[in-house]
């Protein structure tokens, strides 16, 4: 049996039976994250005792009948809440490809989580999943001590010297939170980032603020000045602290606030007893300089995989030719930008 999920109450009693899962599950990130013309659905997937959920953003598309789906920013995917030994993922293909005709889906993209591997295996041979990149992760099963054992050596010269010049607090909202993004908007717009890296101010505020997300805004001040000059959003779920958004000014640049913020977190996150750190990766998952940065912290990499599923390849097809003006062939559908109509041109 398969059933679409709209309800918070209901969405939030399916996620609490699973094993593992992250807030990029969560009814109110889904609800933080969606557009205007999107919305959030979780897919609910009954055979015996099996039980599979896949939150997704459900949109149309313009001028047709037609709708696809997309993930949330981050990692989401699907999650086994319970599993049986006689389970056939052909069954729950089947029931599934179903579900989207009956509601006009022709295209699903999802971003998997480089923690839960179990996913590969419940979509294998359901489209395709192709691997992006990595994410930057700090065991902190290791002791403190080993976790800055393998640190780069100029990561720990930075540190040090960061150390001697500033503080890390725990920041609040009604203090923190307008400065905060004022120095997250800075750094957006010094990295030339796109549009979709910039949010409104209620976003942080319900980020911040949700009963559902345990999320923590570390500052770092200047000891000298007292001035805040940089600022992180970390959110832990189960066993996993992800690094979620940071921002810096540009003046105190050379004191490697960031580095220190996340070295703090590290820190009280072993000392709680987490076991993954999530820095994630580069730009567009490319070993940039962003990922550089991160990887100066941990050589212990997760790889990001996305998955592509065309439901109705011929509908697809039309809608692409007719937004790119071009030909295509049938094996360059889910090449390059996904899905293709709605690409910028």
């Amino acid at each position: 049996m398969i059933e679409i999920i709209n309800d918070k109450k209901e969405w939030g009693t399916q996620l609490s039976m699973a094993q593992h899962f992250d807030f990029y599950h969560t009814y109110d990130y889904h609800h933080l994250s969606k557009n205007d013309d999107e919305s959030p659905i979780l897919i609910k997937y009954t055979d015996g005792f099996t039980t599979l959920i896949l939150p997704l953003l459900l949109r149309s598309i313009k001028n047709t009948e037609y709708k696809d789906a997309t993930s949330v920013y981050g990692y989401a995917g699907v999650l086994i809440l319970s599993i049986d030994k006689q389970f056939k993922k052909e069954n729950f293909h089947k029931e599934i490809i179903q579900l989207f005709n009956e509601n006009n889906i022709i295209a699903v993209f999802s971003r998997l989580h480089p923690f839960l591997e179990t996913e590969e295996s419940i979509l294998d041979d359901l489209g395709k999943i192709t691997s992006l990149g990595y994410v930057v992760n700090i065991d902190l099963t290791d002791s403190i001590e080993i976790q800055r054992a393998k640190f780069n050596r100029r990561l720990k010269t930075y540190l040090n010297k960061s150390r001697r010049s500033c503080t890390v607090i725990e920041g609040n909202i009604s203090e923190h939170l307008e400065l905060f993004i004022e120095l997250y908007n800075e750094n957006m717009k010094r990295v030339d980032a796109d549009d979709c890296y910039f949010f409104e101010t209620d976003y942080y505020h319900k980020l911040l603020s949700s009963k559902d997300i345990d999320s923590s805004l570390m500052l770092c001040k200047h000891n000298e000045t007292q001035e805040v000059i940089a600022g992180a959003i970390f959110i832990k779920t189960g066993n996993i602290v992800q690094y979620h958004l940071s921002g810096l000014s540009e003046e105190y640049f050379d004191l490697n606030p960031i580095k220190l913020i996340i070295d703090e977190m590290r820190i009280q996150a072993t000392h709680k007893g987490f076991t993954h750190f999530n820095l994630g990766g580069g730009l567009g998952s490319k070993e940039d300089s962003l990922f550089q940065f991160k990887s100066s912290f941990s050589k212990n990499y997760k790889t990001f995989k996305i998955w592509k599923y065309i439901v109705n390849e011929d509908i697809y097809k039309i809608l692409a030719e007719n937004h790119l003006k071009t030909q295509l062939k049938n094996e360059d559908l889910d090449k390059g930008y996904f899905p293709a109509y709605r690409a910028p041109i």
